[in-house]
């Protein structure tokens, strides 16, 4: 039996509701989430793009800036190179797009995965300055620890600017402009966990500042705010906490995806079955946009996405995008073949270990962070899953809500060849040899750290109870005020007390669906593979559920997706 934990409502529930004019039942959720200043929970429910701190006050945004506009007035040749995950394609996409706007025609370059592998690489560098060496390289999603590599960008000429958001494991590089938070931290500062994206954004604002202050009139004509798609799609994507500066632009960034005013966005969407237009959430970023985004770097050559977000021939964008999505069910069926084979390694050998390390020569490594993803929720523990390249073990981890990854690799750095990532996601290499005791330091400082976190969840922890009457689309229409849910911002489980259902049916072999009362009609509800537990109809129940909007075939209607449930007390 699954334990529901709910906190009771703190007594400033109903000076909420007041203050703010929501029900009672959404100032509870609130107040259970730590929000009894009424003008704190306004700020967050109403976040303000006019709240966003001065980009100056990030460490050294303003040099990099300033380097900007003088690379471009003295008309030299700029390189944006951006990672290939989703944050780096849209950090490179806004860059560009930013840079282009003020006469710039700027390079853009992705690493090639299986060739090159991660991040900046030597590889990678000798590639791009084959087709000439730029004035200026800037480095996205990456370069925080390439020292190396950034010495020898130095050594061919290059001025060189970093925009990234990964943890320091050494020395950083010398002889650049690094904008990065988590070397140079200010706590407290709003904008202290934004991803790349993020902080491109920010570059991009600091630098329109510095020209609208010369007068320059396309920095008068520019609008940032159109920029916020790509932000939001990187926010989300990258799993950073959705709070401060970053719940601030993922919250305006959604409004701006919706109306999908780009073409490669109209043809990406189309791919991956929105409308738009319509209301999203932001699974549609993390389920449908993002993995067509991601699957071309995975499998194939992650220029291909940058292409599409900057491209305006609607004929061209289509093409990509019908790539994109043949490449992702290319990825999917690779994937299913790789979780199920971790799965039974898990199943046989890890059972009982306090973190799990998979491997296997042949796994495809554009697909093992999704694994590590899946794995990870489905035995609740953090993940590491490798593959093989050349003599090393590599891979992806993936982590659980409270749990740091780069702190608890940083007792395991002797075992690791390379290693680098944030909190939630990493990547790793080793010698394969060394991977047994590399699982055990692993699992050894998973179980410390996992021992001093304060809240270690156990069972579903609902945000608060319902009743089958408070199911009305109004409440729904309050819950859009928490969008978008993500990391430090979860979708709400609530209970819905003494439901009855009516008309359950299984469907798909392994899922059912059926109705709930809600006094004033019924509520459409569905439980995804867990049709063995199909709960009796017509019979007082508690239900453990999220509840949100669901889009099918042109309709929006209300929907309940039980997740658990228990015969009413």
């Amino acid at each position: 039996m699954i334990r529901w934990n709910c906190p009771t409502p703190p007594a400033v529930v109903s000076t909420l509701a007041e203050a703010l004019s929501l029900s009672p039942v959404f100032a509870g959720l609130l107040a259970n989430r730590g929000f009894v200043d009424p003008a704190l929970a306004e700020i967050f429910l109403r976040p303000r793009l006019a709240a966003l701190d001065d980009p100056f006050r990030v460490q050294n945004l303003e040099a990099a800036a300033k380097l900007l506009d003088e690379i471009i007035a003295a008309g030299r040749d700029i390189v944006v190179f951006g990672d290939y995950d989703v944050d780096g394609v849209t950090s490179t996409a806004l860059l560009v797009n930013v840079l282009r706007a003020f006469g710039a025609q700027p390079r853009f370059a992705v690493p090639r995965r299986l060739e090159e592998g991660y991040g900046l690489s030597r590889a990678a560098i000798e590639r791009v300055l084959a087709g000439g060496v730029p004035g200026l390289f800037i480095a996205l999603d990456c370069g925080t620890n390439a020292a190396e590599e950034v010495a020898l960008l130095r050594e061919r000429g290059c001025a060189v600017i970093i925009v990234d958001h990964h943890r320091s494991k050494a020395g950083l590089p010398e002889g650049c402009v690094l904008v990065n938070p988590h070397v140079y931290e200010q706590p407290g500062a709003a904008w202290i966990q934004l991803c790349t994206v993020g902080l491109v954004f920010k570059l991009a604002h600091g630098f329109v500042k510095l020209r609208r202050a010369a007068g320059d009139p396309r920095a008068a004509a520019l609008k940032l705010v159109d920029a916020l798609d790509l932000v939001a799609m990187g926010t989300v994507a990258d799993l950073v906490p959705l709070e401060g500066e970053n719940r601030i632009l993922a919250r305006h960034g959604m409004r701006v995806l919706e109306k999908c005013n780009r073409p490669g966005l109209r043809a990406l969407f189309a791919v991956s079955g929105l409308q738009p237009g319509q209301s999203l959430a932001a699974s549609d970023i993390s389920y449908r946009l993002g993995p067509r985004i991601n699957a071309s770097g995975r499998l194939g050559d992650a220029a291909l996405p940058v292409e599409l977000l900057l491209g305006d021939d609607p004929e061209a964008c289509r093409s990509a995008a019908v790539t994109l999505d043949t490449l992702n069910r290319e990825r999917q069926s690779i994937e299913r073949q790789v979780t199920a084979e971790a799965e039974h390694q898990v199943e046989q050998t890890q059972l009982d270990a306090s973190a799990l390390v998979v491997f296997d020569e042949r796994w495809h490594p554009g697909v093992v962070g999704i694994v590590a993803g899946k794995l990870c929720r489905q035995y609740a523990r953090p993940c590491i899953v490798l593959g093989r390249e050349g003599a090393l073990a590599k891979g992806s981890g993936r982590s659980i809500p409270g749990l740091n990854l780069v702190d608890v690799l940083q007792p395991c750095a002797e075992f690791l060849a390379h290693w680098g990532g944030h909190p939630m996601a990493v990547g790793i290499s080793l010698d394969a040899s060394r991977l047994t005791d590399f699982h055990a330091a692993f699992s050894a400082s998973v179980k410390t750290r996992r021992a001093l976190l304060v809240e270690d969840a156990e069972g579903l922890e609902l945000a608060a109870w319902l009743q089958p009457a408070d199911l009305q689309e109004d409440f729904l229409r309050e819950l859009e005020l928490l969008h978008p849910y993500g990391e430090g911002n979860p979708e709400p489980v609530f209970g819905v007390r003494d439901a009855r259902l009516s008309q359950p049916e299984i469907f798909s072999g392994d899922s059912y669906r059926c109705w709930v009362s809600n006094g004033k009609g019924r509520v459409a509800a569905v439980a995804w593979k867990k049709a063995a537990n199909m709960p009796p109809a017509q019979t007082p129940l508690d239900l453990a559920a999220k509840f949100a909007w669901n889009f099918w075939n042109g309709r929006q209607y209300p929907q309940l997706e039980i997740l658990d449930w228990r015969k009413a007390e």
